[in-house]
């Protein structure tokens, strides 16, 4: 299976740049799996694509303000810090990736917020990544909401006046280098409606990793090598999904990131147990779902590890003409954008 059989043509006037002020005012693409039919309709009709007895499953986690503008000690050089992973074993300790790296030695310091924020880089690992260690006094994550930027993907290059706008209305875990996209068309009033209805809502946790906007490299996919990101699924969120398998219901995800999570830990029959742990799981066309049954989610960048899960569960040919007539009818694409339902 090649790179290149993924691939779409995206203008890139389509790529949306700010979110629209109302969450749920986004358009909805609805794409059915079997035949390929498309339809165009808004995101709040959602609720009318899911039935009593479905659930519905989200990803909770909370993205950091990751992006750290700071000064190397000494030489007052500018030196920008993306933070990636929080290293547990070592205390305020990060996996960091750094620009310029050639500023960023071990030994090197650098100076966030005037002193705030002080960072030591005390190791080079796997990528040319860096290890940095932050003194400071405080709660760091206060320190971090007052000093750092939201990490938004390379292809937004306006500035977000409101935070808040790369976060869904239900995050709660912090950890994320990136948003779940997918989940950032829903506001209470709608989550509020869709529980009325009768589906279940349940919450599981998928840190999302900047591997998510690493390009695929290799032409054929089968060698391409996902990053860990870490996920937790707690004792509520499972019996919402076992209930709904045991009654017939669907399990619905929103995004990609959700989906990951289920299939990672689904049993051969989809059931869940509650458990937390860290998923390289690679998922193209050919693989079989265990768990999910249908899918919310945005529309990805051409040639990515997204477009394949969403070409696994609705067909290569499907997806692509799918992205083709979004293309035509100039939906808004990638983290602000549009969504698409595949029923």
């Amino acid at each position: 299976m090649n790179l290149h059989d993924f691939y779409y043509d995206l203008p890139e006037e389509l790529i949306a740049q700010d979110p629209l002020s109302d969450r749920s005012s986004s358009r909805l693409m609805v794409l059915d799996k079997e035949t390929g039919a498309v339809s165009h309709k808004v995101f709040k009709d959602i609720i009318d694509y899911l039935n009593p007895g479905d659930c519905l499953v989200i990803n909770d986690t909370k993205v950091l303000p990751a992006r750290l503008i700071g000064e190397k000690e000494g030489t007052g050089a500018a030196v920008e810090v993306l933070l990636l992973t929080r290293k547990n074993d070592l205390k305020d300790t990060w996996e960091v990736l750094v620009k310029p790296g050639k500023k960023a030695r071990p030994g090197a310091k650098i100076i966030f917020g005037g002193g705030k924020l002080v960072g030591e880089i005390i190791d080079i690992v796997e990528e040319g990544n860096r290890l940095i260690q932050f003194t400071y006094d405080g709660i760091f994550e206060e320190i971090l909401d007052e000093l750092g930027q939201m990490p938004l993907p390379p292809y937004i290059t306006h500035k977000l006046e409101d935070k808040n706008r790369y976060q869904t209305v239900y995050a709660k875990h912090q950890g994320s280098a990136a948003a779940p996209t997918a989940g950032l068309h829903f506001t209470p009033e709608l989550l509020e409606a869709i529980e009325k209805k009768g589906v279940d809502i349940a919450r599981v946790t998928l840190h999302v990793g900047l591997g998510t906007f690493r390009p695929v490299k290799v032409e054929n996919i089968l060698e391409h090598h996902m990053h860990s990101e870490f996920y937790m699924v707690d004792e509520e969120a499972a019996e919402k999904i076992n209930r709904a398998k045991a009654n017939g219901g669907r399990v619905i995800s929103v995004g990609t990131t959700s989906t990951r999570t289920l299939e990672s830990v689904a049993a051969e029959d989809g059931t869940i147990k509650p458990c937390s742990g860290w998923t390289q799981i690679f998922i193209y066309p050919g693989y079989e779902f265990k768990c999910i049954d249908n899918l919310i989610t945005n529309f990805h960048l051409p040639e990515s590890t997204l477009v394949m899960l969403v070409s696994a569960l609705a067909g290569r040919e499907n997806v692509l003409n799918a992205y083709k007539i979004a293309v035509e009818e100039k939906y808004r694409f990638f983290s602000f954008g549009d969504a698409m339902f595949v029923k």
